[in-house]
Protein backbone atom coordinates (compact mmCIF):
# COMPACT_ATOMS: atom_id res chain seq x y z
CA UNK A 1 0.00 0.00 0.00
CA UNK A 2 1.38 3.70 -0.71
CA UNK A 3 1.32 6.16 1.59
CA UNK A 4 0.98 9.86 1.45
CA UNK A 5 2.72 11.82 4.33
CA UNK A 6 0.74 15.05 5.61
CA UNK A 7 2.49 18.24 5.90
CA UNK A 8 -0.43 19.97 7.06
CA UNK A 9 -3.57 18.85 9.92
CA UNK A 10 -5.37 17.18 6.41
CA UNK A 11 -5.05 16.91 2.67
CA UNK A 12 -8.68 17.33 0.41
CA UNK A 13 -9.59 14.53 -1.46
CA UNK A 14 -8.83 16.04 -4.64
CA UNK A 15 -5.42 17.15 -3.95
CA UNK A 16 -4.32 13.83 -2.60
CA UNK A 17 -5.51 12.13 -6.00
CA UNK A 18 -3.21 14.83 -8.03
CA UNK A 19 -0.43 14.26 -5.49
CA UNK A 20 -0.01 10.67 -5.65
CA UNK A 21 -0.05 10.56 -9.78
CA UNK A 22 -3.32 8.63 -9.57
CA UNK A 23 -4.63 11.27 -11.76
CA UNK A 24 -3.90 13.70 -14.44
CA UNK A 25 -5.41 16.91 -12.68
CA UNK A 26 -7.86 18.64 -10.66
CA UNK A 27 -10.78 18.08 -13.51
CA UNK A 28 -9.76 14.38 -13.88
CA UNK A 29 -10.55 14.73 -9.51
CA UNK A 30 -13.59 16.06 -9.50
CA UNK A 31 -14.78 13.50 -12.83
CA UNK A 32 -13.27 10.19 -11.07
CA UNK A 33 -14.84 11.41 -7.77
CA UNK A 34 -18.29 12.52 -9.07
CA UNK A 35 -19.30 9.43 -10.78
CA UNK A 36 -18.18 7.71 -7.91
CA UNK A 37 -15.09 5.53 -8.60
CA UNK A 38 -13.15 6.95 -5.48
CA UNK A 39 -13.84 5.33 -1.67
CA UNK A 40 -12.75 6.76 1.32
CA UNK A 41 -12.41 4.38 4.16
CA UNK A 42 -14.25 1.35 1.75
CA UNK A 43 -17.16 4.13 1.77
CA UNK A 44 -17.80 5.42 -1.97
CA UNK A 45 -16.58 9.62 -1.51
CA UNK A 46 -18.46 12.34 -3.89
CA UNK A 47 -16.71 15.10 -2.19
CA UNK A 48 -13.94 16.30 -4.11
CA UNK A 49 -13.06 18.46 -1.11
CA UNK A 50 -13.21 15.87 1.69
CA UNK A 51 -10.43 16.54 4.58
CA UNK A 52 -8.68 13.48 4.70
CA UNK A 53 -6.56 12.71 7.93
CA UNK A 54 -4.22 10.33 9.38
CA UNK A 55 -5.61 6.93 9.30
CA UNK A 56 -7.69 7.51 5.93
CA UNK A 57 -7.14 5.17 2.91
CA UNK A 58 -8.21 6.06 -0.27
CA UNK A 59 -8.93 3.56 -2.88
CA UNK A 60 -8.93 4.30 -6.70
CA UNK A 61 -8.66 2.30 -9.99
CA UNK A 62 -7.31 -1.04 -8.23
CA UNK A 63 -4.84 1.15 -5.99
CA UNK A 64 -4.92 2.26 -2.30
CA UNK A 65 -3.37 4.53 -0.58
CA UNK A 66 -2.92 4.94 3.31
CA UNK A 67 -2.73 8.77 4.75
CA UNK A 68 -0.12 9.23 7.02
CA UNK A 69 1.38 11.66 9.52
CA UNK A 70 5.20 10.17 9.02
Amino acid sequence: MEKIILREEYIKLGQALKAMNLVESGVEAKIVIVNGEVKVNGETEYQRGKKLRAGDIIEYNGEKVLVSED
